[in-house]
């Protein structure tokens, strides 16, 4: 048994759960908690059958909100803790990595960051992005999640993030119109952000404080045009044009067709406030 509880956040995730939650059993994690918004659908007669403990909570808004309340809520005695979202897995190498490596970790160490893979229309991207690194797993007591309603983080309160080598995967089962429906209303969480400015990457690991870097930047670029600037730096200058046909979808659904949306949000906020 590893020291460490999980945390998934989920709402209506019967397609994904058993996957996670089967994936997870091979860590042999401590504690693992669900944290429902509530569900409608069958995920948490599933998830208790896989004997994971369902905690129910209103969601609060937004997913910083909701993890945060896991912690403080969730009754764990685990060391550490590891969060993961219902359509996240762990590759088998990270969890050899963890089991080997996690408790001979220095007591300065108190966070580990990870390199994510994305899976597309069931095939991974391998070009297209930088490498995304993520601090997914530390020690209880020293991490919370930063208080954002997009692109949120965790931070740790003191100590060192080691790295591990380990990959794990965000491979969503659903259909594109689920994807498109699901970013419409990322949407005006994502202008929230760009309003407020809202660029500070204090306490960030490295490779998320770059990522908080390049989004402030992105920010002072005029509206509209800095959509299409960001397809052609993610399909041409990141070579996603070799992921073939899913590439292409990627880089123009994420980078130009739901960047053009928020921009287009933030313009329409303009001229209301103009009228």
């Amino acid at each position: 048994m590893t020291d460490i509880a999980v945390i998934i956040l989920v709402k209506n995730e019967v397609l994904h759960i058993r996957r996670c939650l089967e994936n997870v059993a091979k860590l042999a994690p401590k504690q693992v908690f669900v944290v429902d918004s509530p569900s409608t659908d069958e995920m948490p007669t599933i998830a208790r059958s896989l004997g994971a403990t369902v905690e129910a909570h209103d969601y609060p808004g937004n997913q910083a909100e909701q993890f945060n309340w896991a912690l403080d809520n969730c009754p764990i005695t685990a060391k550490w803790v590891l969060r993961l979202d219902a359509d996240e897995y762990l590759s088998d190498a990270l969890i050899a990595e963890i089991k080997e490596k996690l408790d001979a970790l220095p007591d300065a160490v108190t966070g580990v960051a990870m390199p994510r893979d994305l899976v597309f229309l069931g095939k991974q991207l391998r070009f297209g992005f930088p490498k995304v690194v993520l601090l997914r797993l530390f020690r209880f007591g020293k991490g919370r999640c930063e208080n954002r309603k997009m692109d949120e983080h965790i931070v740790l309160s003191e100590g060192e993030c080691a790295f591990f080598e380990g990959h794990f995967a965000d491979h969503n089962l659903n259909d594109l119109v689920w994807w498109t429906q699901k970013h419409l209303g990322y949407a005006k969480r994502e202008m929230a952000d760009l309003q407020e400015q809202a660029f500070d990457d204090g306490g960030l690991s490295d490779a998320a404080a770059r990522k908080r870097r390049m989004k402030g930047a992105y920010a002072r670029l005029p509206l509209f045009w800095r959509s299409f600037a960001y397809f052609l730096y993610r399909y041409v200058l990141r070579l996603g044009f070799l992921d073939g046909k899913r590439g292409f979808l990627w880089a123009f659904l994420q980078a130009w067709w739901y960047r053009t949306f928020v921009d287009a949000l933030l313009y329409e906020d303009e001229l209301r406030k103009d009228a």
